[in-house]
């Protein structure tokens, strides 16, 4: 497989070069180049189009080291777009969003808005709106929910591109030409904007934690989507999918149907990109009540997705050696917790020795570094899907409370200073720990309810890859 020729490329955020040697990807591995190799890679870094190197092009952005770079407009000029709108029961949230793709319909290729109603009670009104809007009705006389009202409306479409589009959400300008350029690769299946709150003129506790912290986002830098990956998975709040591709919403599923139907799309060696450049606006819960039920709803997804896809939805991802460092750290043994570190870096020091110029400066990068880098996910795992049982172990071994309690203030109160939010430290602090209270109940919730233990594991089997561009490319 080949990227096309006219695609660019681009690093991908988490990657870097050192001489000869490429380092990032998901999962995390260290690629060699040759002379010839590297030439192309500065070439394209420099703005060359991919041109006849789509091979090593293809195999760069596969493994998560590189970045595609569309044209801005598609060769063979943009595909039809139907977007597909389920809605139940908001009326005014639907007019909302079809005033807003009639005022973008100028300057974004909409082939059809394609309006499924999911029995609201009200259907004359849903259809009013439907109808000022210009958009086609579908009305569903029982039930089906957001993954059955989706499928209803993509069995109808008759466009290239399905860009699934929640009720409650607002597209900005540009959000189709900023995602569409991206299928020019054929391998491309779905692409997804970024999903920010609406600014709706609330400016509350919930709504100012809401605009630094919701769950749809998933942040500024784009790249590939995968288990695993930096961006592990994108809402179908607002997702592009590619018609000839689209396999369906689970619909037996009570949640986590969007993450499920990118894992599907990856498994079947597709791929799903994450387009930040596009943004479009979501209309989040609030209300201290449903801010709490939606979190505890997202966690009890968990363990569903886990039996589908087993080891994708673990709650943390590291090696036995940074596992092992962190928990010596939590035993208050920093000597150990040197010791352990030290010895990581001396074996991977002896594994890249002839790889890479200076193994012993490299691997203190990456295990010392990355041991120090994970201490933030180590925190934020033991504080969110695993508040229960830290609180249990804080109970009955008083040496671990120490690092339990910085474990809920430190990581917190460093993202708030990155964050400036506007929100005062103290309620930032606690909304963070009611947040990943309510998430992680939702967790234990479903991983009782269904016997899946899966996403309560920690997965401890990671290890550095090295290996040759050649490799990467089979």
């Amino acid at each position: 497989m080949t990227l096309p020729a006219g695609f660019g490329v681009a690093l991908d955020p988490g990657a870097w070069l050192d001489g000869d040697v490429l380092f990032g990807g998901a999962p995390f591995r260290v690629v060699t180049l040759t002379a010839a190799q590297r030439a192309t890679v500065d070439g394209w870094l420099a703005g060359a189009p991919v041109g006849a190197d789509g091979v090593l092009a293809r195999a760069l952005v596969t493994a998560g080291l590189a970045l595609p770079v569309p044209p801005a407009v598609p060769a063979g000029g943009w595909p039809r777009v139907s977007v597909v709108v389920p809605v139940r029961d908001r009326p005014r949230q639907l007019d909302r969003l079809l005033t807003a793709l009639t005022a973008l319909s100028a300057r974004e290729p909409v082939h059809e808005v394609i309006v499924v109603d999911d029995a609201s009670a009200d259907a004359a009104a849903h259809a009013a709106v439907a109808a000022s809007g210009g958009a086609r009705l579908v009305r569903l006389d029982e039930r089906r929910r957001a993954p059955g009202a989706r499928n209803a409306g993509a069995a109808v479409a008759t466009g290239d591109v399905l860009a699934f589009v929640d009720s409650d959400c607002v597209p900005s300008a540009g959000w189709l030409t900023a995602l569409l350029p991206h299928f020019a690769d054929p391998e491309v299946a779905a692409v997804a904007p970024r999903v920010v709150a609406l600014e709706t003129g609330r400016r509350g506790w919930l709504d100012r934690y809401e605009q630094h912290r919701a769950p749809y986002d998933r942040g500024a830098l784009p790249g590939l989507v995968a288990p695993g990956a930096r961006v592990p998975f994108v809402p179908t709040a607002t997702v592009l999918v590619r018609a000839a591709h689209f396999p369906g919403f689970d619909t037996t599923l009570h949640g986590g149907e969007d993450v499920d139907l990118v894992w599907r799309l990856t498994a079947a060696g597709r791929s799903v990109r994450y387009e930040p450049a596009a943004t479009v606006a979501h209309e989040h819960l609030t209300a201290p009540r449903a801010f709490l039920s939606r979190r505890a709803y997202y966690g009890r997804t968990a363990a569903p997705l886990a039996r589908r896809h087993p080891g994708a939805a673990r709650p943390l991802a590291m090696s036995p050696w940074t596992a092992a460092a962190w928990a010596a750290v939590a035993l208050r043994r920093p000597v150990a917790a040197a010791a352990i570190t030290g010895t990581a870096c001396a074996l991977l020091a002896a594994e890249l020795r002839g790889v890479v110029p200076d193994p012993v400066r490299t691997a203190v990068r990456l295990a010392g570094g990355g041991t120090l880098r994970a201490g933030e996910a180590v925190a934020d795992a033991v504080v969110r899907t695993w508040w229960p049982g830290a609180v249990a172990a804080g109970v009955l071994v008083p040496r671990l409370r120490p690092a339990l309690a910085a474990a809920a203030v430190v990581p917190a109160v460093l993202e708030w200073r990155r964050q400036r939010p506007g929100l005062d430290l103290v309620r930032w602090l606690l909304t963070r720990r009611l947040d990943d209270a309510a998430y992680g109940w939702g967790v234990w919730a479903g991983a009782l309810a269904t016997g899946e233990p899966d996403p309560l594991r920690p997965d401890l089997g990671w290890r550095l890859r090295v290996e040759s561009a050649d490799d990467l490319m089979g």
